[in-house]
């Protein structure tokens, strides 16, 4: 390694265990204005509205997503356009979260007014005790004293590092308060890896599982799994419950003297098979582990299979 990446790496370094610790600073700082924060944001009938000029309107619309993602209505309004339009997104029963280091950004004014003249409870985040945001918060949330990472203490790193961790704990503790489930979260992340990740059997399912009953000739059976597509049927009893699959690996093993059999005869009992409410990323594996390409789901009455799943149908949605 050259003397310049060692240099590197240490300033990389630096600058990581930097932040690290000014977050460990900021969760000893947090006092009764997060709880009052909370309790606002909790309470309001419209939307959450963060707003942040520069770095800090970059963290600030991070911090609306993140809310919006967690079941809290949330948009970003960038300061500069409110005053040419834009205070007409912030209405009454919305509360505002006004994002300042300094707590003296001038474009922040309009906003700041428009607040008070319409009676918006208004939480302030800064890092300057007594400023101008500070003074007309409703509840104000100060940051710690803490360096910047760079040397020359001018770049915002750690301040706006402070300021993200502090919007998700925020938006944590009002999705956790709201008892905010996995099923909720996969509602407002219907595309992508997350939704995938969280989509269900009963989402990707084909409902009309390809059943035989125990007597019928495979003659006929070969037709039905020939029609169907899937490679495989199940196999009913007389009271329509499940009792086995045929899969290729049957057919083979009965080829010799195969049509002189029934259904009964040929299945492998006791299939293995999901339930609806299952992930589909539980049942891929599964299909994986056990080298199969498809499994019968069955609903509340274990017995019975209501529908199938493909492997194709998981890879399909994503999901992996």
């Amino acid at each position: 390694m050259t003397s310049s990446s060692t240099d590197f790496l240490a300033t990389g370094r630096r600058v990581i265990r930097r932040e690290a610790g000014a977050l460990e600073t900021l969760a000893g700082a947090l006092g009764d204005s997060f709880g009052a924060a909370v309790a606002l944001l909790m309470a309001a009938k419209g939307r959450v509205i963060v707003s942040g000029m520069g770095k800090s309107g970059h963290i600030a619309r991070k911090i609306a997503a993140t809310f919006a993602s967690t079941g809290t209505p949330a948009h970003f309004v960038h300061p500069a356009e409110a005053s040419h339009g834009d205070l007409g997104m912030v209405a009454e029963g919305d509360v505002l979260i006004v994002l300042s280091n300094s707590g003296e950004t001038p474009e922040l004014a309009d906003i700041l007014a428009h607040a008070k003249r319409f009676g918006i409870p208004l939480i302030g985040v800064a890092g300057r005790e007594g400023s101008t945001l500070m003074r007309q918060a409703d509840v104000a949330i100060l940051l710690p004293q803490v360096p910047e990472a760079c040397e020359k203490g001018i770049v915002p790193t750690t301040s706006t590092t402070m300021t993200l961790a502090l919007g998700d704990a925020l938006a944590i503790a009002l999705m956790e308060h709201r008892a905010f489930t996995p099923e909720h979260f996969r509602v407002f992340h219907p595309g992508g890896k997350l939704g995938a990740r969280l989509l269900k059997v009963r989402d990707l399912m084909h409902d009309d599982p390809p059943l035989v009953p125990m007597d019928m000739a495979m003659g006929e059976v070969l037709v039905e799994i020939s029609r169907r597509g899937f490679g495989v049927v199940g196999v009913t009893d007389a009271d329509g419950a499940l009792a086995g699959i045929i899969t290729d690996g049957d057919l083979r093993r009965h080829l010799d003297g195969l049509l002189s059999h029934v259904a009964g005869e040929v299945m492998t009992r006791n299939p293995r098979t999901i339930g609806t409410e299952a992930l589909a990323g539980e049942a891929l594996a599964l299909m994986n582990d056990r080298k199969i390409t498809c499994l019968l789901v069955t609903g509340e009455d274990k017995s019975r299979a209501i529908g199938i799943l493909h492997v194709h149908d998981c890879l399909r949605a994503g999901v992996a």
